[in-house]
Parts: structure tokens; sequence; C-alpha cells
């Protein structure tokens, strides 16, 4: 292609591209720079942030850190750069919103007094080295705190990295369920879908088309509308509970929703057409042909299937199940409303960071572990796919 027609192509897409840069990627990319940076306190308290950077933390800081921090917080009272320094640090240790807050309606120290002193008069916690180091950590202007948060790791006081307390450490459980019930649902997903590729498939046309049909018009229905569908049908005295008690199944209704069980079987029926259509489309393309042969040559149906047919549909296999996994690792409405308190997966708590306690910091930080594990997998996809290609 010659220079200006590659100048025509790149001028057609430059729109689009503009589009998705400022829409898209420009926030994402936003976001996860929040995860290493911590503007918070320096912006309040820029004299007392450059002091404790230079502080070594052996004990507790110089008196000129002190005497500015007691100036600085007088200065930024009744400001909105206080409160977000105040919830940063909340954040870090607990109660020390409040802890700042109190004392910045202190009294004014005499020029001479001691700073700490009328500090400690405010909160004795004020003479506790850890109140410091937990400043220090904050000081930013760049930070590693909400990337260990997302790892249940934090940094002591001395400035080493250790494990979080265990009532507080909860994001290691909650990457760990949500790759569980991705895998879970993926496999799930492949036993269903596979065998209806395979009908849709093997099917004239005129048969084959009309169930396709089927197969996506949930697909293009809303995943609110559809997991709301379920909310209905699995409660106590919802329709599957009542048709099995019809039928003698069961004597008492089954608890089926606001737990693993619901959340399963809902998140399996809206990715399932991501796993059928990768299939079919292989299939297709196959053609009953391959088995037919195999079978004339005296192979059992069984036997051709897993030794002729199987191997060959592995691409829309692989295709699918990507699909199906890297879709299942982000789901946050179905988890939301059909799975209980112990079932929410990690988008949940993103969300819950961003827009309940506005801690842009740790989403930022769970989005990028989250986007780093998502991006590996890819590339594991496609290093198996070449690696296929080659091998042929």
């Amino acid at each position: 292609m010659r220079f200006p027609e590659r100048l025509g192509a790149w001028l057609l897409i430059l729109p689009l591209f503009l589009f998705s840069a400022v829409t898209f990627l420009v926030p994402i990319a936003l976001m996860l720079v929040r995860s290493v940076q911590d503007p918070e306190l320096a912006a309040a308290f820029p004299r007392t942030a450059a002091g404790l950077a230079r502080w070594d933390g052996a004990a507790l800081p110089p008196t000129e850190v002190a005497r500015d921090l007691v100036a600085e917080l007088r200065a930024a009272r009744g400001t909105e750069r206080i409160s977000y320094a105040a919830n940063r640090l909340n954040s870090d240790l607990s109660g020390f919103r409040s802890l700042l807050l109190r004392t910045a309606r202190m009294p004014a120290p005499l020029a001479d007094a001691d700073p700490f002193e009328a500090l400690r008069a405010v909160d004795p916690r004020w003479g506790e080295r850890g109140t410091w180091a937990a400043m220090r950590r904050a000081a930013g202007p760049w930070t590693d705190t909400f990337l260990l948060a997302a790892l249940d790791r934090q940094r002591n006081d001395d400035g080493a990295i250790v494990a979080v307390p265990e009532e507080r450490a909860v994001f290691v459980t909650v990457f760990l369920r949500t790759i569980w019930i991705s895998l879970v649902v993926t496999i799930a997903c492949l036993l269903l879908g596979y065998p209806v590729a395979y009908l849709l498939a093997s099917l004239p046309a005129r048969l084959a088309n009309p169930l396709l049909i089927l197969v996506l018009v949930p697909f293009w229905t809303s995943v609110l509308v559809r997991t709301t569908a379920w909310v209905v049908l699995l409660q106590r005295d919802g329709l599957l509970n009542g048709l099995l008690q019809w039928v003698g199944l069961v004597d008492q209704p089954l608890t089926l929703i606001y737990n693993r069980t619901g959340v399963l079987i809902a998140m399996v029926h809206v990715l399932l057409p991501l796993m059928i259509l990768p299939l079919y489309s292989v299939m297709k393309g196959i053609g009953r042909g391959p088995m037919l042969a195999a079978m004339s040559l005296g192979a059992r149906p069984f036997e051709a299937f897993l030794r002729v047919y199987l191997p060959q549909t592995k691409a829309g296999i692989a295709a699918g199940g990507l699909l199906v996994f890297i879709s299942a690792l982000g789901y946050y409405v179905t988890p939301e409303l059909v799975g209980g308190g112990g079932d929410q997966m990690i988008s949940f708590f993103i969300a819950f960071y961003t827009n309940r306690t506005m801690n842009w910091g740790l989403a930022g930080a769970l989005s990028l572990i989250l986007l780093l594990a998502t991006g590996l997998l890819y590339l594991c996809y496609a290093q198996l796919s070449r690696s296929a290609a080659a091998a042929r």
C-alpha cells in the first residue's frame, strides 16, 4: 500500500481512535495512576510532608515538623484539603480522621511552646511514633501503600513489608474467590455449550438458524434483566422451588439465591452464549466428514469423537473459554443481586472504594492487579495459539 493510501486509512480511523482514547483509555489510565499516586497529604500540608520525607523514622520527628503541622493544620481548617488528607490517613490508620480534625480545632500554641506538648494535650497519640510513621507513608507523591494493601500487605513503622492483621486480610481471599468462580463458570459453560454448538453445527440450516436465534436472543437481552429474572425464579417461593415441590423432589424450598449456587447459575446463563458462538463457528467449518471417515475406518463413534473431532475444536474451546473467563472476572451486577456477602467478587470492592468511600487509590490498585491478571491470561493464550499454529 502506498503512503497516500496508508495516510488515508489512518485518517479514516483517527476519529474513532480519538473518541476511544478520550472516553475509554485516558480515564482508565488516570484511574490506574491513582494506585501509585498519593497527593492528598502533600497538598494539605506541604511543609510537613517535606519534613517527614527527610525524617529517618527512628524516633519522633524533629520539632520543626511538629511546628509545621500545627501551623498548616490551622491554615487548612475548614477546607476540603484537610478532609481529603484525613480520609487518606484514616484508610491507613483507623481513627486518624477524627484525630486530625479534632487537632485542627486546637487553640494556637504560644510561639515558644513545645509543639509536641500542644499536640499531646489534644490527643496522646501524637506522642507515638506510629502516628507520625503513618503520616510519613502518606507524604507522597508516589507510594506503594495501595498496591500492598490490595495484596493484604503493609509497611510497618520501620518501613518493612509485613502482612496486615488477620481481621483485615480480605483481598487475597477475594481474588482467589473471583478466580475460582470464573473457572467454575467457564467449565460449566463449556460442558453445557459444547453439545449445543455441536447440535447447531450438525443440523441443516433451516433448523439450525432458528435455534441459533434462540441462543442470541438472551445474549441481546440486558444482563440486569436476565439477572433480575433469576432472582424471581430462584427465590424460596419462586417458580423453580414450586416446580421441585410439585413433582415431589423436595419437601422444603431449597436455598438457591443469595449464595454461591445462585451466583453460578445466573452467571452461567448470562455467559453461555459467549461459549456457544466461538464453538459453533469452529464446528461449522469442520463438518461431519472427519467423523464419518474415522468411523468408516473402524473407529467407534465415541472414539472417533475423542481422537478426530474434539482436537479440531481446540481453537473454539480456547476462544470461548478465554471470553467467558475474562468476562466472569469482572462481573459485578450478577453477584451483587443474587449472591451473599461471601460471594462478592473483586469488582464489587472496586465499585465500593470508587463510589462509597472515595478511596480511589485502593480502587485503582485492585483494578491494576485485575488488569495484570487478565493481560497475563491473554498472553498465555496468545503464546499457546502461536505454539499450536507452529506445530501444524
